[in-house]
């Protein structure tokens, strides 16, 4: 069955066109820096967010239009799954997202709930089978069932984390099934609300002892997908343990994880947590472990986590200048984790969105690399840190000097020399001639 009928495959027809159901940059085969957007960009469908949220919020039921819904959970699940290849296939898409509730409901035991994903994780695959739409990574909802009130992998009770150790191994041996290229973890309730009750230490000694079982099972399993882990300061939790990039990086190599998993980047945590979305990819690139990215925006005005398709041409521009300086995806990508207003009830305004997405994030790519080309900006942090490249900046970065050496150099040399401008508004004027 159809479930968008009222709209065909999504062309690409250039900047010119006044088509909304079609591609004004995003040329999946036009080639930016060696590569083809589609290989550079790597688009994914976030299941949860596109066939399975109603648009309800704190003040108000569900008003997205969705007729894969019926009163069976099993038949919506079924159906669910034709309507994400639809929209995966129309819009070109070649990836998708999921937890494993988004896929099928949750059973009254845990051996029910792995029953329901087996019949599902069927279906996928069948539909799978010769579209070439692919699982960019899968993950466990271990967060919304009323068990994780306390969290998961940080839960006080052990019975909660034994059920959580359960349901991630499923889930991960789900996605190896459907040949999923990773595995994300987002502590979605691991952190606290409260001082007064928590033991963190204890708390984080749990989580590292559950990311250490999952090593251990993937490789018990033979997945050799990529692990993730997603930050997020906050929200359900007044603080979560995965505040940020660096927080997440400082606990994975303080646990000796580090070389197990790379992050999962989203704009609008980054912003939750006081950062520019670019600052937090620039964290996880400096230190080798910028492995995918949930593409979405927040509203600055908002102070909670509104998950809206980004459109910001600046912001997918810095973005893709971080993705283009680490190398690229490899088993990474861009994931829609985003969702259509409230107001936007018509299943049409899912292409809407992710039309204007993709193309953002097009333009965002043809611009970096058009600035990575140039050199401007380049050469002008270049010339910002030249005393480093040389005399006793170049001998400091080479480990050559200790503080009496130092205290010798400045003594000789009587005074530092004034700092040159950091040309902030030239860069930025810069910057936006580009866009």
């Amino acid at each position: 069955m159809a479930y968008f009928q009222s709209v065909s495959k999504v062309p690409f027809e250039g900047k010119d066109s006044d088509n909304p159901l079609a591609f004004k940059h995003y040329n999946r085969d036009e080639v930016v820096e060696g590569k083809s957007m589609k290989e550079h960009l790597r688009f994914a469908v976030a299941y949860w967010h596109s066939v399975c949220g109603g648009g309800a919020d704190p003040f108000g039921a569900a008003t997205r239009i969705m007729p894969w819904e019926t009163d069976d959970p099993m038949q919506t699940a079924r159906n669910k799954v034709e309507a994400c290849f639809e929209l995966c296939e129309k819009l070109g898409v070649e990836y998708f997202c999921f937890h494993d509730r988004d896929i099928a409901p949750e059973g009254e035991t845990f051996a029910e709930s792995c029953k329901n994903l087996d019949e599902i994780v069927a279906a996928i695959k069948d539909r799978m089978s010769g579209t070439g739409i692919k699982v960019l990574w899968g993950t466990a909802n271990a967060f919304s069932n009323p068990r994780y009130m306390h969290g998961a992998a940080t839960s006080c009770n052990a019975d909660v984390f034994a059920f959580a150790g359960a349901q991630v191994a499923k889930a991960m041996e789900v996605t190896k099934e459907l040949g999923g290229e990773g595995y994300v973890f987002w502590g979605g309730r691991e952190g606290y609300k409260s001082l007064l009750n928590t033991d963190m230490k204890r708390e984080l000694d749990h989580l590292a002892a559950f990311l250490q079982m999952a090593v251990d099972y993937k490789k018990t399993i033979g997945f050799d997908g990529q692990f993730y882990i997603e930050p997020k300061p906050k929200e359900p939790t007044k603080h979560q343990y995965d505040f940020d990039a660096a927080t997440v990086i400082g606990f994975l190599k303080a646990h000796g994880l580090d070389g197990d998993f790379q992050l999962n980047i989203e704009a609008n945590h980054a912003t939750l947590a006081g950062h520019d979305f670019a600052h937090d990819l620039r964290v996880a690139r400096i230190n080798g472990m910028l492995g995918s990215v949930d593409a979405n925006r927040g509203d600055l005005l908002l102070g909670w986590d509104t998950d809206q398709f980004p459109t910001d041409i600046y912001q997918t521009t810095a973005a893709m200048l971080e993705i283009l300086e680490a190398g690229g995806f490899t088993t990474g990508g861009l994931n829609f984790d985003a969702h259509v207003a409230r107001e936007s009830v018509e299943p049409v305004d899912l292409f809407h969105a992710h039309i204007g997405a993709m193309d953002a994030f097009a333009r965002g790519l043809k611009i970096a690399a058009a600035i990575r080309a140039d050199d401007k900006i380049a050469d002008t942090l270049k010339q910002r840190y030249a005393s480093w490249d040389s005399g006793i900046g170049a001998d400091i970065e080479a480990g050559k000097t200790s503080l009496g050496d130092l205290k010798d150099y400045v003594m000789d040399k009587g005074n530092a020399e004034p700092n040159a401008s950091g040309r902030v508004e030239m860069l930025e004027n810069i910057f936006n001639e580009y866009i």
